[in-house]
């Protein structure tokens, strides 16, 4: 049924120049014609090699310049030294392939199959290490942001562990009992992540049930000798801006001259805080001079030091026995002290036999179980 239909193809000769056509051409030249055409050509080539070879080096020395920048930023903001690398190595190679790119160009060599090349043949790596490159953004994420380092006790994705080593790709913690775990840097860096090692003071809580009749005094006398005895746990009010009043600069900016009421740590209201002055922002540090910058900075590091000194210096750290639940079959008391996160387990652990051991004997508190009374009457069914 096709037979009758007319076949037609492109006539790809017909759109190209015709080498006997050019040989042709070129032989109806005379002699100082051609030589006129030739040596055009090649002033015609010689500029354009010459604007190409200043282009190169002008981009070189610019590459350079950013290179040194680039590197210079990263080393002050202490980036981990695999990362600087990557990143430097990334842009030079970037900015050179830019360059390279260019320079074929001012020589006249057509470019658009260069960069489709290129462009297609990174859509395919793309596509087939979709799973890799994002552990790799993550990686890049968590060492620049530093939401953990190295020796920092975690907890993330169903496992908790120390922190040993941070690669491009993957973290790889150490658990309790030695195990080496590896976690992809990709879902670390999309998922929650508690940081146990981030704060240098922690508070310890305990749960110390009495029975109904019990002295609550007694029993919080008791508790509080315990906590004067043991050195690792905090008294009163702290004057050292590294104390754990510094945990509070992430949610507690300044406090507020007309309220002089005690602030506990972690538990500061609105009332009792306002906002702490704002940094400097990037346009101001770029479109002013260095010593206005440096000024303007000053100003704002002893705002918020003064700021941090007076939270430090109001803020409350002494040990705390409340009643806290009035159970079916016990007083539970809520007893509460600080101590530094790596003094947290040994003083949990400690004080915790010191309660049970203590407590009976110098108090004469019982520790209550849960119980049941069954009362039987006489007229009860045979």
């Amino acid at each position: 049924m096709f037979q009758n239909l007319p076949v037609t193809t492109p006539d790809i000769a017909a759109d190209l120049p015709s080498v006997h056509q050019e040989i042709k051409s070129l032989s109806t030249m005379s002699f100082d014609e051609l030589m006129n055409q030739l040596v055009s050509n090649c002033v015609k080539f010689a500029i354009n090699l010459a604007i190409a070879i200043v282009v190169f080096y002008i981009g070189k020395f610019i590459i350079t310049r950013l290179y040194r920048f680039v590197g210079s930023i990263m080393l002050r903001r202490r980036v981990d030294p695999s990362l600087t690398t990557f990143v430097l190595s990334t842009i030079k190679i970037i900015l050179y392939f830019i360059l390279i790119v260019t320079v074929i160009g001012i020589l006249g060599i057509e470019t658009s199959s260069f960069l489709a090349l290129f462009a297609s043949a990174g859509v395919a790596i793309g596509m087939a290490l979709s799973g890799t490159l994002q552990n790799f953004a993550g990686g890049v994420l968590i060492l620049l942001l530093k939401p953990y380092k190295v020796g920092d006790y975690i907890e993330a994705q169903g496992y908790a562990g120390t922190v040993s080593e941070i690669q491009i790709f993957h973290t790889l913690i150490a658990t309790s009992d030695n195990k080496a775990i590896i976690i992809p840097n990709g879902g670390l860096s999309t998922s929650s992540i508690n940081n146990w090692s981030r704060r240098d003071y922690r508070r310890v809580s305990w749960t110390v049930s009495i029975s109904y009749g019990d002295n609550v005094q007694a029993a919080r006398e008791a508790l509080m000798d315990i906590f004067a005895s043991d050195q690792r746990v905090m008294q009163g009010h702290m004057t050292d801006t590294t104390a754990p009043g510094a945990d509070l600069t992430d949610n507690v900016k300044e406090k507020n001259g007309n309220n002089q009421n005690e602030v506990e740590p972690g538990n500061s209201s609105i009332e009792q805080v306002r906002v702490m002055p704002r940094k400097p922002g990037f346009f101001y540090r770029l479109f002013h001079n260095k010593r206005k910058v440096r000024d303007a900075l000053n100003r704002w590091k002893a705002s918020r030091d003064n700021i941090l000194s007076e939270l430090v210096a109001t803020a409350d750290y002494s040990p705390k026995v409340v009643v806290d639940q009035l159970a079916d079959s016990s007083v539970n008391l809520s007893a509460r002290a600080w101590v530094r996160t790596s003094d947290y387990w040994g003083v949990y652990y400690d004080l915790n036999e010191r309660i049970y051991n203590e407590l009976p004997t110098k108090a004469g508190i019982s520790f209550p179980f849960p119980q049941m009374d069954v009362h039987v009457t006489s007229d009860a069914p045979q």
